[in-house]
């Protein structure tokens, strides 16, 4: 059962992830579905703070539901920003805060595995995708380190299709780095 639940919940995610790339809105039910399933998962491998964070997906998944099927065509076609620097520092000190914050919690009330790794990932997971809602370049930046650091702590945890889909979210997010950027490079000028 084990397998077999996370490998529905990949093919919900991958589903949900080529969705999303085509601006199709019934990606959402995909990922709030898979999301779902994931935290299941990650409470049996012991990845807490993960399990918050797919938890914050399946929330994010409504919400994400709701808008899309509210956007005008304008809203659709929004340009790609970027921040100042200041914002930048702010914002990565908050991952850096909720990292700190999450780690620390769980390395003295769980029995997590590698609670500050996770919580690392779960806290800038939380932070690039408030940047890529608001359709910021940097959250790309935010999603290849996460997702590169995802494979590992995945496998780790005997977890070895996430671990590849994670891979394959590692690709994409070069993908989305460069074609955001090309973007964001075109309404610049």
């Amino acid at each position: 059962m084990y397998t077999i639940l996370e490998v529905i919940a990949v093919a919900l995610s991958l589903t949900f992830l080529i969705l999303l790339i085509q601006e199709v809105k019934w990606c959402w039910p995909f990922g709030i579905t898979s999301s779902a399933l994931s935290i299941v998962l990650f409470v049996e491998a012991k990845l807490y703070s993960e399990a918050i964070l797919y938890f914050f997906y399946a929330v994010i998944g409504f919400y994400g539901w709701w808008v899309w099927t509210r956007r005008t065509k304008k809203e659709v076609g929004q340009s790609v920003k970027k921040i100042s620097r200041s914002w930048s520092a702010l914002v990565f000190a908050a991952g850096l805060l909720g990292a700190w914050g999450l780690g620390t919690m769980f390395s003295k009330v769980s029995d997590a595995a590698h609670p500050f790794i996770d919580a690392t990932t779960t806290s800038f997971s939380f932070v690039a995708s408030f940047l890529e809602a608001h359709k910021i370049l940097s959250a790309w930046i935010y999603w290849i380190g996460i997702n590169g650091v995802s494979v590992w702590l995945y496998f780790e945890r005997g977890l070895p299709i996430y671990s590849a889909l994670m891979i394959i979210y590692f690709a994409v997010s070069i993908y989305g780095w460069f074609d955001w950027k090309k973007k964001w490079a075109r309404a610049a000028i």
